[in-house]
């Protein structure tokens, strides 16, 4: 009885702590999935508040796009820094810490790019601002005095010179370029690490489940960046110091800068709370024992003998590994269907970085709306769009069960389709405004050929001006004005945001010059042909996202169904490598270095070197904007066709079909290209 009730009491506290356990399992398992939500959502965010303020960042530091295209560039080169340790040591290391290391060092990276902005003196949008923003702004603005202004633009480079000469010109945008590593360095980890713990600890059959919940909360990342992109963006740059109805310009004005700094406070302090939950998890959680492999562990000592037979063969199985590495790498690049694959991937990916990076700058300048409107808008039409897409694209190809060949086709259709759209974007293109200086005679009677050192005209040759100042005005003949001097404005009166000028005698109306004209501060806006084509514009980038989304998963699949099984790993380990190196870092700049050429009026800054761009030639712009993703679009198609061709050949005759084995390896590949296809986790393909 006695022997009955001790093995009664034993099978209880036995079901007890086996109770225990799934408790335990379920806790911590539950925790980290949420801790990793938290983690994908914020570096998802940083990454759209980053491609967000790019304008805000070249105007604020007085950079060229190439400078900051090279910006844009670094958190690839932080990721490429690390990924080998990451890859390589990741899975054998605490993965819970790391990635919460990794969360940290992201939230440092978000909060080093804020900082140059309490290092900075008030950001001074024009040469006539004041040092204190708080006086009034308009007192000093340069009119036509003759023989007179000689004197105001010698005191102005006076004040210059000893109030600002580190606010503008200076090379604090190096520590964007390194806060922006540094986020690249700390975002490494928590893609791979995070999908292989929940492969290895979720229950059986559940991974993918857990996974796509994952990426659909991951969502909520670009959605709260656009958001507060569009609310900073509205706000002054040096909101809290400054009496903001001292400052005269608009958020559709040129030189306007956000508060670009708060969103990536933001951002820093939620990628830090994100770590917190990684310190308290375990390096790995039990599980049930219903749910372990049914082999029996073996016994201490063998564990203890394997261990040194183990460490008996590690220089040999050091040696072994790294020719098998090499001959592992030699077998997918001599694997034709895998380059083809490779290249026309890394065509398409580069185009949509350099697109992603600038589509923001393009807006606002082609069709004058402000940065605000534009992250607003963005937010609203990727996000569903491109989720829609790869939802639809992943049903169809399940649905009719593609081969290969099948895949490959269903991809290239997508792409086509999208390239077909994207082409419509050349007949959307709004024409250049008319500026007197720069594409008019500054009477704005005739057309120039360049505008570069367009001569001056007789209403303003005897002012003195500085040509190189923009402080631009509109006038009832709809030309805009590079400054009131160069419009041969000859009194002010008003101030701060409702000054007027008067007596501009370069403006004419209707063929007769109107001395007692008065003009307002500001650009004229575009005309209502450029605005119904924003409409149009709009409607075609969502065919666009949606059609490009299409194949998004057939890309992937491509990579590493047509490479052995055992060499899938590498085979997506190499293209992730690949086009963050060859496409994530030199697009941005690329892209920026040809946008500069359409530039029609640069700054100046305090160092007298060149600065941000303030207007572009629009057609130009256009043109070489959309050319660029069109030389890269259109190669990749031809790569289509051929891969098409080979494939067809390879496979003649034979059903290749997705096997469930094949169907389950998708989920043990790192899936962070896909991800970054989806624009939510590399930054770039929204």
């Amino acid at each position: 009885m006695m022997d009955q009730n001790q093995h009664l009491s034993k099978t209880a506290e036995a079901q007890h702590s086996e109770k225990r356990k799934t408790r335990n399992y379920c806790n911590g398992f539950k925790m980290f999935l949420a801790a990793l939500s938290l983690s994908f959502i914020s570096k998802t965010l940083s990454a759209v508040i980053m491609k967000g303020s790019i304008t805000q960042i070249e105007r604020r530091f007085d950079i060229s796009s190439s400078t900051v295209g090279l910006i844009d560039g670094s958190f690839e080169m932080g990721n490429l820094l690390v990924i080998l340790f990451v890859s390589y040591f990741g899975a054998k290391l605490h993965r819970p810490k790391l990635i919460g290391i990794g969360c940290f060092v992201m939230g440092i990276g978000s909060i080093l790019t804020a900082l140059p902005h309490f290092f900075m003196g008030y950001y001074r949008y024009s040469k006539d601002t004041p040092i204190n923003p708080s006086e009034n702004s308009t007192s000093s603005l340069s009119t036509c005095l003759i023989n007179q202004n000689l004197l105001l633009n010698r005191t102005s480079l006076e004040i210059v010179g000893k109030g600002w000469g580190k606010e503008s010109g200076s090379h604090m945008w190096i520590y964007i370029l390194l806060g922006n590593m540094l986020r690249g360095i700390g975002e490494t980890p928590i893609t791979p690490l995070g999908i292989s713990y929940i492969d290895d600890f979720a229950k059986e059959g559940h991974s993918s489940f857990y996974l796509g919940n994952l990426f659909a909360v991951t969502m909520i990342g670009p959605i709260i960046g656009f958001l507060l992109v569009s609310l900073f963006s509205k706000m002054y740059v040096d909101i809290g110091y400054v009496d903001l109805n001292t400052i005269r310009i608009t958020p559709k004005d040129s030189r306007w800068v956000g508060a670009w700094w708060l969103g990536f406070l933001v951002a820093g302090l939620i990628s830090i709370i994100s770590s917190i939950p990684f310190f308290f998890l375990p390096q790995n959680l039990d599980k049930p024992k219903k749910e372990k492999e049914a082999s029996v562990s073996l016994p201490v000592q063998n564990e203890e003998k394997s261990q040194m037979a183990h460490l008996t063969k590690q220089g040999q199985n050091v040696s072994e590994t790294v020719a098998g590495f090499f001959q592992s790498l030699k077998n997918i690049l001599t694997n034709p269907l895998y380059v083809i694959t490779l290249f026309l991937t890394l065509l398409q990916a580069s185009s949509h970085i350099g697109a992603i990076t600038y589509v923001f700058k393009y807006v606002e300048q082609q069709y004058g709306q402000s940065a605000s409107e534009t992250s607003i808008l963005f937010g609203f039409i990727t996000i569903p769009t491109f989720a829609s897409g790869m939802f639809t694209g992943g049903y169809i190809i399940k649905k009719f069960k593609f081969t290969l060949v099948g895949i490959a086709k269903f991809s290239f259709c997508s792409h086509m389709l999208s390239f077909l759209f994207h082409l419509l974007n050349f007949a959307l293109i709004c024409e250049n405004k008319s500026v007197a200086g720069l594409t008019l005679t500054y009477d704005g009677n005739n057309p120039v050929a360049s505008h570069i050192n367009v001569p001056l005209s007789y209403c303003n040759s005897d002012c003195n001006c500085d040509q190189s100042q923009w402080e631009p005005l509109c006038g009832d003949n709809g030309i805009t004005y590079i400054s009131p001097c160069l419009a041969g404005c000859k009194s002010s009166s008003g101030s701060k945001k409702s000054v007027m000028f008067h007596n501009c005698s370069c403006v004419e109306v209707n063929g007769f010059q109107s001395r007692n004209n008065s003009m307002k501060l500001g650009e004229c806006p575009k005309n209502d042909q450029c605005t119904r084509k924003f409409y149009v514009y709009i409607v075609v980038q969502i065919f666009i996202f949606f059609s490009a989304a299409l194949g998004s998963t057939s890309n992937i699949m491509l990579v590493f169904k047509n490479v052995e099984p055992e060499l899938k790993s590498l085979a997506m380990g190499f293209h992730s490598l690949t086009i963050r190196t060859l496409g994530g870092i030199p697009a941005p700049i690329y892209f920026g270095a040809l946008i500069d050429r359409a530039c029609m009026k640069w700054s100046v800054n305090n160092y007298g070197k060149q600065g941000s761009c303030r207007i572009y030639n629009s057609t130009l712009y256009g043109n070489t904007f959309f050319g660029l993703t069109t030389g890269l679009k259109l190669p990749a198609l031809v790569l289509y066709v051929v891969l098409i061709c080979v494939m067809k050949k390879k496979y003649q005759g034979k059903d290749i079909k997705a096997s469930e084995n094949e169907r389950k390896s998708v989920n043990e590949v790192n899936l962070e290209p896909l991800s970054s296809n989806a624009g939510v986790d590399r930054e770039t393909h929204i």
